[in-house]
């Protein structure tokens, strides 16, 4: 009640605070006054999302699983971190972070009186859409059924990298808004660029750090986490987050030309309506239910589908409606006096962003293009490879050549030994690396390229810090990429315990499983070149697997990736037993005796099964247990006869007449099993790690000038 509450009065703040900027736009005499009523109503509107955002937590933390988002999403043993990090696990939750980070933003740039009326009145509006979001998809919705615990965090998403990865996405996202709202603002009242695109550069250069952060931090967590050998798999819902961001480098771009040219307003505006529109529209097609059956990240269910297509609708159609009312009055003139400048150079890269975020909207919407007329299908991987590869070639020349030329006409022609040298030395290190792809090793030439003219941009004077840092972060990323992708080797086979393979000039030894002595997790041991390394799964409360994570070597030379694929339940055996009746298993017999049932303090009842087993001369009484709750129940092996089998008790009739046991290999037998493991070199992979963070630090330098 508390959250939906504070909600409504958030809408109903936002609500007045666009009604109080649009009475000071109109009306100049009470100008003063209804901006500081917008300025309250602003401040009103982010209280009670904060109070909104704190009850959540409240709820998750303390356990209130009559809430059904809490339930669904925390549960009594999630570790204190995961359970913070179960406020934005579902929809429902992210939604509310989303409108947090919004608000408390709305509440800085009030407070700094950084924006005019009308930017605030559009950032208003926003915010009064995001409400509006929020509460047609509710965390605050009670559960259908009492509950005595939660479901819990997925567990491949109970990892450090994955808790910060939602939150520093939605900075991003939720920051995009507010060069929208400037710009939007500037259109309103015809705005001198002057006094707002300086302010719109910082909160770009900001959003932009922060979702570029975000989308490499997923990226890292698929390679260290999911096990399938790469950091990005085209999945719809990563591209979602990938094409705001390439919009956003393009609307950054422009910015810097609009400040010289005031002619580019106009691809200004147009630029910063689009990257703003397709945050939302990424939002609407990984949280409507639409790519259920195309992306492993999809959230499911539609009910908030329509919604979120109605508010992309609102912004995209309102922002150009303005800009086509508005259009006559920006000013008109060259975008550039020479080919040979930085301005055409700036606008030409910022086409072939525009282009590639293009065709990866157009791959990764294919979903729902198709859906449209006929049957729903989705585009391969190799789609995206083919079509951006050249266009990335084409960007890294581009900025090669921005980086070393002035703005306006030139003094001074540009060498050719440089450049060439600086080609020459990017194929020879991918071609000695293993890379003989024509393609790959062109990218790889353009990288160095890119990389040697940074600096080379930089001691001329050319270029400020911040865009060397980021500039070099991503020649250094692609050339990783290269590397990593175009000269790995790998394999795939069975190992025994013992056995040993050659990959890359590295040994890679198998050394058998170990079990935690809790029994949540097992391990994977391998001896690469003799230092030890592990592939962990996490395990269920029954002993089965959870989630996976392979084994990493890291050398100077790479990384050398082992995810092992065990077979699941190869080894097991599972007997229905009557009461008082002798069941032959593999080793011994089982007879099932009787059966005791206790309520538990928390709502659960402990289930014990006595369970006698004999190897035909001796006989053992074992009592495995269950607890049983209302959505199911949990339970752990137990050894018979000195660990040679164990048995796990799943499951009583409900006339307590059979009960059902599964069989288990020992621990031992268990551990020395054969296992199937891709292993695979990733050359210098961790060049990628140290651009992409360069990339993303290059922003925030750029931000302080």
């Amino acid at each position: 009640m508390i959250g939906t509450i504070s909600l409504a009065t958030s809408l109903f703040f936002s609500l007045l605070a666009v009604m109080a900027y649009g009475y000071a736009m109109q009306v100049k005499a009470e100008q003063e006054r209804a901006e500081r009523w917008g300025r309250v109503s602003l401040f009103g509107s982010c209280l009670a999302a904060v109070i909104a955002s704190i009850y959540l937590w409240v709820m998750i933390l303390g356990d209130h699983f009559e809430i059904a988002y809490v339930a669904s999403y925390s549960s009594k043993e999630l570790p204190l971190m995961y359970k913070i990090s179960a406020f934005w696990a579902g929809q429902q939750g992210s939604l509310l972070l989303w409108l947090l980070i919004h608000a408390l933003a709305s509440l800085y740039l009030c407070c700094r009186q950084h924006m005019k009326a009308a930017g605030l009145l559009v950032y208003a509006l926003i915010e009064s859409l995001l409400v509006i979001l929020v509460l047609a998809k509710s965390p605050f919705v009670a559960s259908v059924t009492a509950v005595q615990d939660g479901v819990g965090l997925n567990p491949l998403l109970q990892d450090p990298w994955m808790a910060v990865h939602p939150p520093v996405i939605f900075i991003g996202y939720a920051l995009l808004a507010v060069p929208f709202a400037y710009a939007m603002g500037a259109l309103l009242k015809d705005e001198d660029q002057k006094s707002w695109l300086e302010p719109t550069r910082r909160w770009a250069l900001f959003a932009w750090g922060f979702l570029g952060a975000g989308v490499f931090i997923g990226g890292y967590w698929a390679y260290k986490v999911l096990g399938w050998g790469g950091y990005w798999g085209w999945d719809p819902v990563e591209n979602s987050s990938l094409v705001p961001w390439l919009l956003a480098g393009a609307f950054v771009h422009i910015l810097h030309v609009a400040k010289r040219r005031p002619a580019a307003l106009s691809v200004l505006h147009l630029s910063v309506i689009f990257t703003f529109a397709l945050v939302i529209y990424g939002t609407f097609l990984t949280r409507s239910g639409i790519l259920g059956d195309f992306s492993v990240h999809s959230f499911s269910g539609t009910s908030i589908g329509m919604t979120l297509a109605v508010v992309n609708a609102i912004v995209l159609i309102g922002g150009l409606a303005l800009l086509a009312i508005k259009a006559g009055n920006l000013p008109q003139g060259k975008l550039y006096e020479a080919h040979a400048s930085r301005e055409f150079c700036l606008l030409l890269g910022a086409l072939v962003l525009v282009f590639i975020s293009a065709i990866i909207f157009i791959g990764m919407s294919m979903p729902l293009f198709t859906q449209l007329i006929g049957k729903p299908a989705a585009v391969d991987t190799d789609f995206y490879v083919r079509t951006t590869l050249p266009l990335a070639i084409a960007m890294c020349l581009i900025m090669a050549a921005a980086g070393c030329l002035r703005y306006g006409r030139q003094a001074e022609k540009l060498g050719k030994i440089l450049p060439a040298a600086l080609l020459a030395i990017g194929i020879a290190l991918a071609f000695v690396a293993g890379v003989h792809a024509p393609g790959l090793l062109v990218l790889a030439a353009v990288a160095i390229l890119l990389l040697g003219a940074t600096f080379v941009g930089w001691h001329r004077g050319m270029l400020r810090l911040g865009a060397v840092i980021a500039h070099g972060g991503v020649a250094l990323a692609l050339f990783a990429m290269v590397l990593s992708g175009g000269a790995s080797q790998s394999l795939s086979q069975e190992f025994k315990p013992g056995e040993s393979v050659t990959i890359g000039g590295y040994a890679v030894t198998y050394e058998g499983q170990l079990f935690a002595e809790d029994g949540t997790m097992k391990f994977y041991r391998y001896l690469v070149d003799g230092s030890e390394v592990r592939a962990m799964t996490k395990l269920h409360k029954n002993g089965e697997d959870a989630a996976r994570e392979p084994a990493i070597a890291h050398t100077l030379f790479g990384d050398i990736y082992i995810a092992p694929t065990p077979p699941r339940g190869a080894d097991r055996m599972e007997l229905i037993l009557k009461r008082g009746r002798m069941e032959m298993g593999d080793l011994f017999a089982y007879r099932y005796d009787d059966v005791t049932m206790e309520g538990q303090p928390d709502g659960t009842t402990l289930v014990t099964a006595s369970i006698a087993v004999t190897d035909g001369e001796k006989v053992e009484h074992v009592q495995p247990t269950i607890i049983a709750t209302r959505d199911g129940g949990t339970s752990s092996p137990i050894p018979v006869f000195g660990g040679q089998k164990r048995i796990r008790l799943t499951g009583i009739s409900g006339n307590d007449s059979q009960a059902r046991i599964e069989l288990l290999p020992s621990a031992e037998e268990e551990a020395q099993a054969a296992v199937t493991a891709s292993v695979s070199t990733k050359p210098f992979i961790y060049l990628l790690w140290i651009g992409a963070v360069a990339a993303s630090v290059g922003c925030f330098v750029a931000m302080r000038r």
